[in-house]
Parts: C-alpha cells; structure tokens; sequence
C-alpha cells in the first residue's frame, strides 16, 4: 500500500511520523535497516543525519590460491569465491570497506599515501551511489522519501552520489518541506580534535545555521536536522582527549565532558523550533527539552550490527510521542 505523508486526525490536524537515524559509517546492514524502518515503523518520511562513510580500507590482495583478507585484527585466507565474499560482507557490516586488488596494485597503493586516499574516496562514492540506487528501489512502491546529508566525518566526494534519485532527497545545507513541516538541515560540527573536513569554529556555525532560519517561513513548527547536538544538554557527553587524542583519566576514570555546539544550542533556544535531531556524539543517546523544543541523539553503536533510532510523531502543536528504538 502507498502510505502517504502524513495522516489526519478527527479535529483536523495533520500528523507526520518519522524515523530519524545517524552515524552509520559505511555499514551497509544498518543502511538496509534504516530503510526498512519505513515499513516497521509505519512512517511517512526517513531521516539520516550523517556521517554515511565507513572508517577504512580492508584491502582484499590476490593470491596464487585466492584471497588474503584483513579480519578482526588478523589477516585470513579465502580460497573460494564463496568464502572470500561471506568475509567482504561482514568487514561491510562493520563499517569497512572491502576492496579487492592484486598483489602489484596493493603495493602501489600502500606505497602512495595519496593514491591510498583516492582509492578510500573512490570506494565510498562507488558504496553511497550503491546505496541511493537500493533506496529508490526499496521506496518505489510508497510514497516515502529519505532525507540524507553528509556529517563532518564525511568526504566532500559523496556530496554528488546523494543527488539525482526519485526517493533520496540530498538536504544538507537546506530548508525542504516535509509534509506541513520544514526542514532545516547541517551536516557540519564545530571543532574536534580529529579535523575532519565539515567543521567551523562556534562563530561561523552560528552564521551558517542562521543563514538558513531566515529561509524558515514557520520556525516553531520546523525541524532541526543538525548533526552536531547543542552543549551541555546531556546529548553531547563524551570522554575527555589530551592532545594526543588519549582519553583524560581522572581517578582511574574517563573524565566525560560536554562537547557539543554553543552555536547549536544558541540557535535552538533563540528560533525554539518544534524537534531538533542530532547525532555525531555515538554515546549520549538521549531525549532533552530546550524551552519548548525537543530535541534528541538516538545514539549509534553501527559496529554491533544494530541500528539506534528515533520514532517521531508531530502535528501542528509540535511533538506528540517521541520513542527511542533499536533494531
């Protein structure tokens, strides 16, 4: 059956039920989840708040008698086509990606630090691409739509695999419409100690998201798809790193602290829209308020196979039920 944006209720309002999930680096089970969640979770509109890109290589070299491939720390053998693809998808479940390559194209490539980052980006588009192609095929039959961005994590080369497609809606640094709601949605962060590409300092975030509240044409009912979580609202804790990107230890203990967005939470709390949805802090999974606004990091624990998620229902007068779910 086509399900349709969204619902009515008896006095007349309109409802929109959603599934919002992020931080899903490179698995391609959790992807599968997330757009199954349309059908379980009976929702009308997807949301992936970022960081699609897995975290490495996993070269598969050839052999004289088949494949050696890196696996849990360890380097197996493959012998037959069967094995060696059973190995690929469980290093794709985990968030790496297999590439197979002979033995001279492996030395190159390990050789030239940057062929080695070519040959990564160029295998994550090819995974993105693959990946839009499986959500139009998933979704042709409804009428829902996948609202996907980047986070900061992610490479600027995906930017144009997540365009083009008739049930993917690219939405970075946008307003769209979903059903009678707006929304507003970043994929950069401020500052971290891992540089990644996507980042600013507190200032010019700010300017960027407020750039895009001016666009709003009704704020309080809009919806915030920023990755980054405001500071200190318990969506943002995490472990405390030296210089060195070594956790600070106090008493024997990892010191948590808050480390999301300033501008973030400035912004929210000055337009105070309807729902904010967060991710890039995989350990504070959680629901807060700031004033009126919901706001809510589901979370991601993408290594173990299991998709951390949201369920959201909203209609005119903001968020109605909210749950927190794992699949």
């Amino acid at each position: 059956m086509v399900r349709s944006w969204f619902g009515r209720k008896a006095r007349g309002q309109s409802t929109l039920r959603l599934f919002y999930a992020s931080d899903i680096h490179g698995s391609d089970l959790l992807w599968r989840k997330f757009l199954n969640a349309a059908k379980f979770y009976e929702v009308g509109a997807l949301i992936m708040g970022g960081d699609l890109a897995g975290k490495g290589l996993a070269p598969v070299v050839e052999t004289q008698d088949g494949w050696t491939v890196p696996f849990a720390g360890q380097e197996r053998r493959a012998t037959t086509e069967t094995e060696v693809q059973e190995m690929e998808a469980l290093l794709r479940q985990s968030g790496l990606y297999p590439r197979r390559l002979s033995r001279g194209e492996y030395e190159r490539v390990a050789a030239d630090s940057a062929l080695l980052t070519h040959t990564f980006e160029e295998t994550i588009v090819a995974s993105v691409r693959t990946w839009m192609e499986l959500a139009d095929q998933r979704l042709i039959d409804t009428s829902v739509v996948a609202y996907v961005m980047p986070g900061n994590d992610d490479p600027w080369a995906i930017d144009e695999a997540l365009t083009g497609w008739e049930h993917v809606v690219a939405c970075d640094d946008r307003v769209v419409k979903v059903g009678d709601h707006e929304l507003l949605s970043l994929g950069w962060s401020n500052l971290t100690p891992w540089k990644t590409q996507r980042e600013l300092d507190e200032d010019a975030l700010y300017d960027r998201i407020h750039a895009l509240v001016g666009q709003l044409e009704c704020p309080e009912r809009a919806i915030f798809n920023l990755h980054v979580p405001p500071y200190d609202s318990g969506l943002d804790t995490a472990t405390e790193l030296d210089e060195s990107l070594r956790p600070v230890l106090i008493s024997g203990q990892p010191h948590e602290i808050p480390v999301g967005s300033t501008a973030v939470r400035q912004v929210i709390e000055e337009v105070q829209p309807a729902l904010a949805l967060h991710g890039h802090i995989h350990e504070s999974r959680g629901i807060a308020n700031i004033g009126r606004t919901v706001c809510i990091n589901p979370g991601s624990k993408y290594s173990t196979g299991r998709i951390d998620g949201v369920v959201v229902e909203m209609d005119e007068q903001g968020v109605r039920h909210k749950r927190l779910v794992t699949g």
